[in-house]
């Protein structure tokens, strides 16, 4: 197992899940604010998944879309805007938070961060730098190439989950496991799997991703996987008791009720 203080989650020498709140915890749809993550920690969150995104000038917001459309009420895209006008817009009254601001409001919450385009990645950087952030956060892309970059400009390690690329060649070891060797080269440096249960392919049809094999795999390598976005209780608890080592959700109320049951809330 890692030992990056971001995956550690031990209580009397015994490991435990963790919750992630899912853009902090808004059943209003203000996710991503400071609202939302402030919602999230009132819970007890430890951990919070979260966006970001740059602005033309190079400042790193907290923000999931490419454009501002679905929860601001206003349009444009943030990598055309400078600092400022990003700052004028509003999501539910509040502004869009940067990520240094979330990272210095709330100290002892540790981000799952998603950078989202290539603009992001030396700003990303240079805040975790810049904040002494590097045991705080989980560095996360769909792009395996960019969560590379940003990895390459820090100066000490950080933990890290895999792209798209690189699950899929997780997956594809436990169905063939003589691909194994290779597979676990390829994933080399990266501590967790971030992932849907199934993933929708074309006419309906979905491909298992978390199963038996899966995990088990993932465990022999030392690595976690974290299952998003989990919803439902009862879905929470079927997964964790398959043995995931995480659940990323919107519903952070739920998190904390099915992590109670198993001792594992709060914290971080």
């Amino acid at each position: 197992m890692s030992s990056r203080a971001y995956l550690a989650n031990v209580v009397d020498g015994v490991g435990r899940p963790k919750g992630l709140a899912h853009r902090g915890y808004a059943p209003d749809g203000n996710e991503n604010s400071l609202a939302a993550v402030q919602a999230a920690v009132d819970l007890g969150c430890g951990w919070v998944e979260t966006d970001v995104q740059a602005s033309a000038d190079g400042e790193l917001f907290v923000f999931h879309d490419d454009t501002l459309d679905r929860v601001t009420g206003t349009t444009g895209r943030i990598s055309t805007m400078t600092a400022a006008q990003v700052r004028a817009v509003r999501v539910g009254g509040d502004p869009i938070p940067t990520l240094a601001e979330l990272l210095e409001r709330f100290p002892d919450v540790r981000l799952n961060i998603d950078v989202k385009t290539g603009a992001g990645v030396a700003p990303l950087a240079a805040v975790i730098e810049r904040l002494g952030a590097h045991d705080r956060v989980l560095v996360a892309s769909f792009s395996d190439r960019r969560r590379r970059a940003v990895l390459r400009r820090l100066s000490r390690p950080v933990a890290t989950s895999a792209g798209t690329v690189l699950t899929a060649v997780w997956v594809l070891a436990a169905a063939v496991p003589v691909l194994a060797p290779v597979a676990r080269l390829l994933l080399h440096g990266v501590d967790c799997l971030q992932v849907p249960e199934r993933q929708p392919l074309l006419a309906g049809r979905a491909v298992p991703v978390v199963t038996s094999r899966t995990i088990a795999l993932a465990h022999r390598w030392g690595l976690e996987v974290h299952v998003w976005t989990v919803n439902a209780a009862d879905d929470m608890r079927r997964l964790l008791d398959a043995g995931v080592d995480g659940i990323v959700s919107d519903r952070a109320d739920l998190l904390a009720q099915v992590f109670t049951e198993r001792d594992a809330w709060p914290r971080g």
